[in-house]
């Protein structure tokens, strides 16, 4: 009953949303066939998904009590329901999973499993709490194509890492001004890469230290002046995306085999 309620809520401010004939807008008895409705009938994929995300977070989180319905598998039912919608997006096609109680897209099955899912298991620590709501910022503004918008948090969780890294090293570093390129050359200096690989990780090293960084700077931290249209491309965006998810991922193991 709380999903039904809680999406008529949010269907009501939707433009399709209309009452079927002779339901009581305040009866909660009839507002499963009411937001079914109100499913069937919207056209706007992004609302969509917002319903679906909304109610999954519900499931994820409210239903996982006992006191919920008082079932005794209720995590495991709430764990299963999960599993199930991101079985069904893959049947069908849909780029989309619900991943950390979010909707996010996903381009590429195989980097979403080797580098986005890792990197959300890695940000699930307490330390990371600001860096992972910022990757889940970056990935909710590309999904609904705010592309400079994401490329921004992507930085922003790609500085915050480091600063987590740095902090827990005591390694020096102002957390209110230091930059993504002094954030790596402090990461580099104190060993994060082996010395003895910094010729052969100089494409690494790269990266670190301009390719996310830059592609904020030139594309998303300017004014657009007098052009038309300043937004990033899509495909920027997602090679930017996935580039932050494999970097973090490689900055957290990487500190976790230092002595």
């Amino acid at each position: 009953m709380l999903f039904t309620v809680s999406l008529r809520s949010y269907a009501a401010n939707s433009a399709s949303w209309t009452l079927t004939p002779n339901v009581d807008r305040f009866s909660k008895s009839d507002s499963y066939q009411d937001v079914r409705d109100w499913f069937e009938r919207e056209t706007d994929t992004d609302r969509l998904l917002d319903a679906v995300e909304l109610s999954f977070r519900l499931i994820d989180g409210h239903t996982r009590k006992f006191e919920y319905l008082n079932r005794q598998r209720s995590d495991q039912i709430a764990t299963e329901a999960i599993e199930e919608l991101n079985i069904r997006f893959k049947e069908h096609g849909v780029g989309y999973q619900f991943v950390n109680r979010q909707i996010i897209r996903m381009d590429s099955e195989f980097v979403h499993a080797e580098a986005v899912v890792p990197s959300l298991a890695v940000l699930r620590g307490a330390e990371f709490r600001n860096a992972q709501d910022e990757f889940l910022s970056a990935f909710d503004h590309y999904r609904h194509g705010k592309y400079e918008e994401a490329l921004v948090d992507c930085a922003k969780s790609f500085e915050s890492t480091m600063k987590v890294i740095c902090h827990k090293r005591g390694w020096p570093f102002d957390p209110n001004r230091s930059t993504a390129s002094e954030l790596v050359r402090t990461c580099l200096d104190n060993g994060l890469i082996p010395s003895y690989w910094e010729n052969h990780f100089t494409g690494v090293r790269n990266i670190l230290s301009s390719g996310i960084p830059t592609a904020r700077n030139r594309q998303g931290g300017h004014g657009a002046g007098t052009l038309p249209d300043n937004e990033p491309p899509e495909e920027l965006v997602s090679y930017v995306l996935h580039m932050t998810a494999s970097t973090i991922l490689f900055l957290s193991e990487a500190e976790k085999k230092l002595p």
